[in-house]
């Protein structure tokens, strides 16, 4: 089965990440090479351009060296974008101009059965995207209940947890839960009948908690942010495109520390760290003594970046009709501002 991704807010994104031709730019989960090939092309090999396409799917791999064949500025590695700084330490390559996280679980992982990502197909429990190690039968049949209702209710706000949880356990008790749609008819019998008739497939929460489990995604994407930012050129920009609440809360709030405001402290009537030029009324009543203890500022900080744009990008009413998929997607531009 030929990979298949479509790109979600592509126009955007590549918009986003202004690209130049002499840049360096790294996409960090290249998997159908759909951004990857946009970036590519508007790069001169020529003038020093260079795109480091990462994955770890060995699909994706293989299907990304093939479509990125023809641009001499691309470069596919196998890898995780956890580890970018490594990856490009190994490269040699000190700073980059640009990097770009679709966190998307692909088309084809979702359309294909064997891989275990769909509650729509009957298949081994899996869920791997890079093909190996922890897998989500390991998930369901070895954590403890305790840990079950964790995942659950964190990483797929499931408020039916302990139900869910109970019943996984009740059953492999008796035998090992070993396919999607074992695992799916025993959350359908944890759901209450009311909410059964509720909107989308009950399914949905408990296999994206196991999903994010299983490949550790919120701790790979907070790993990345906070070592990846570094690696940039002032100008440079970072572009993360999410599809559900936790992972975008984790982009917005990653991303807002790097624009704080002023950070002097509270009893200092005027703001000189520079990170927030105002003036601050502490009193309505003059400063008989004034704060000797602080006469310079102390945390000696401006911005490190700005926001592309204060609120996410979201895909237009046309690419909604395009692709369904795309609907819950949101993209965060970061700029860095210094080195």
């Amino acid at each position: 089965m030929e990979f298949q991704h479509v790109s979600v807010l592509l126009e955007e994104t590549i918009e986003g990440l202004n690209i130049r031709p002499n840049g360096i730019y790294v996409d960090g989960t290249a998997g159908g090479a759909g951004h990857s090939s946009q970036i590519a092309k508007r790069l001169s090999f020529e003038q020093g351009g260079r795109l480091i396409a990462i994955d770890k799917d060995p699909d994706a791999i293989q299907t990304a060296t093939q479509r990125l064949a023809p641009y001499p500025a691309a470069q596919v590695v196998d890898g995780d974008f956890k580890d970018i700084p490594q990856i490009l330490q190994r490269l040699g390559i000190p700073k980059v101009d640009g990097i770009l996280l679709d966190l998307g679980v692909s088309s084809r992982q979702l359309d294909t059965a064997e891989r275990g990502f769909s509650y729509h197909f009957d298949s081994k429990l899996d869920m791997r995207m890079s093909q190996h190690g922890l897998s989500a039968y390991d998930v369901v049949n070895s954590y403890p209940k305790e840990e079950l209702i964790r995942i659950l209710r964190e990483y797929g706000e499931e408020k039916f947890a302990v139900r869910i949880a109970s019943e996984i356990v009740r059953a492999r008790e008796e035998k090992p839960v070993e396919t999607t749609f074992e695992l799916v008819e025993l959350i359908k019998q944890a759901y209450p009948a009311a909410a059964k008739r509720g909107k989308g497939h009950p399914a949905k929460q408990t296999f994206q908690a196991i999903r994010i489990e299983v490949n550790h995604e919120l701790e790979h994407l907070k790993e990345c942010i906070d070592k990846s930012f570094d690696c940039l050129n002032v100008g440079g920009r970072f572009c993360i495109i999410t599809f559900h609440s936790l992972e975008d809360r984790i982009v917005k709030q990653m991303f807002a520390s790097y624009t704080v405001g002023c950070t002097c402290p509270p009893d200092f009537p005027v703001c000189v760290c520079g990170k927030k030029p105002q003036l601050r009324l502490i009193t309505r009543k003059p400063i008989v003594s004034g704060p000797e203890e602080f006469p310079v500022c102390v945390c000696g900080k401006k911005p490190r970046a700005k926001l592309v744009s204060r609120k996410p990008i979201e895909p237009t009413a046309e690419e909604i009709e395009r692709n369904n998929r795309s609907r819950s997607a949101k993209l965060r531009v970061l700029e860095k501002l210094e080195g």
